[in-house]
């Protein structure tokens, strides 16, 4: 495989920019890979889609306002701050831009003039900040921080955004950014569904910054992904191989809860490797993984994939050319392009089956 092979033609104004105007309204490609059919149609037809008996799982996790404005408290210079993960409540994970100054002792002032300290140094350029004794990385976030809209929508998140770029279902904060698949429901929607026996089920997979970190080596198969953190209870995937036990599917909403469930598939058969790491709690799932889906793949837990439409060099691109095969995708793309579907976060959608 080369990183040519990952390239397709995506005029730029098709790279939404700003959400549908309701959420289960925008267009939806539908892929039958047995027949290679392609068709368009509404988001709300999906009740007509999917099938009695299927169980959607969607990820549960909710966006964190992780991105803060600082300056050198010994300069001035400014750099900004996405918070990416807590090690503890007082001390956080984070991506600094520019980041090669800020080394362990240096201290940096907030907008509300606080200062916080940089303590660590880690891979991918990441900077350990403490808040202070008895200070709180969530609540800082919360007061002084903004939705962290992904590098491709060219504008500042806007008051609309706090509520359009999360899902209708999200419950757990640690994200930074969206799992996209699951804007376009809404509550009438999962009703509808499940008046049509069509059941659902949530896992959480915080996503990190490493869902747009370009493949960059020749060989796309290279690429280390970076370690995200899950939680899932038994129960869901005891429902996962009932619903396939009576001739159900298991449809995941959105890659991230492919990877969730796969990972969760291989532990359970020893062959994880160090691509997951699973601690058993009670009832719960807890763990992380950095599991690369890419062709071949056998994807033993997921039969139906619904997702958006991903970047050209991307590893989520790989993950749907692993289920449907590349020339399949290909052409699938070519027809977004054509019928003029708007493309990533705040985009449309597309259902494998």
């Amino acid at each position: 495989m080369r990183l040519e092979d990952l390239d397709f033609d995506l005029p730029a104004e098709l790279i939404a920019q700003v959400p549908a105007a309701q959420r289960d309204a925008c267009n939806l490609l539908h892929l039958h890979r047995a027949s290679a059919a392609l068709q368009v149609r509404r988001f709300d037809a999906l009740p007509e889609l999917l099938r009695p008996r299927d169980l959607l799982v969607l990820n549960a996790s909710r966006v964190l306002p992780a991105r803060l404005w600082a300056e050198r408290a010994d300069t001035g210079g400014k750099c900004e701050l996405l918070l990416v993960e807590p090690e503890t409540a007082q001390r956080w994970w984070a991506l600094a831009r520019p980041a090669r100054s800020l080394r362990p002792g240096a201290r940096l002032r907030l907008a509300d003039g606080s200062e916080i300290s940089v303590t660590g140094v880690g891979e991918a350029g990441r900077r350990l900040l403490d808040f202070g004794a008895g200070k709180s990385g969530l609540e800082v976030a919360h007061r002084l921080g903004t939705l962290p809209l992904p590098p491709y929508i060219r504008r500042q998140a806007e008051p609309g955004d706090a509520e359009a770029y999360q899902t209708v279902f999200a419950r757990v904060e640690g994200s930074v950014a969206a799992p996209t698949a699951g804007l376009h429901f809404t509550p009438e929607l999962l009703d509808a569904l499940a008046r049509r026996g069509i059941s659902s089920a949530t896992l959480v997979l915080h996503i990190g910054p490493g869902t747009f970190a370009p493949l960059r080596s020749s060989d796309p198969l290279q690429h280390r992904m970076d370690w995200e953190r899950f939680e899932v209870e038994r129960a869901v995937l005891e429902r996962c191989r009932a619903t396939r036990q009576a001739g159900g599917r298991v449809v995941a909403v959105g890659t991230t809860a492919t990877r969730v469930l796969e990972s969760l598939a291989l532990w359970e058969e020893g062959a994880v490797g160090d691509a997951v790491a699973v601690r058993v709690e009670g009832e719960w799932l807890r763990g992380r993984t950095r599991l690369f889906i890419h062709p071949p793949f056998d994807f033993r837990r997921v039969d139906a994939l619904l997702t958006n439409f991903h970047l050209p060099r991307s590893t989520l691109l790989l993950l749907v050319d692993a289920f449907a095969g590349r020339t399949a995708i290909r052409r699938a793309y070519a027809e977004a392009v054509a019928r003029r579907l708007r493309f990533f976060s705040y985009g449309d959608a597309m259902l494998i089956e």
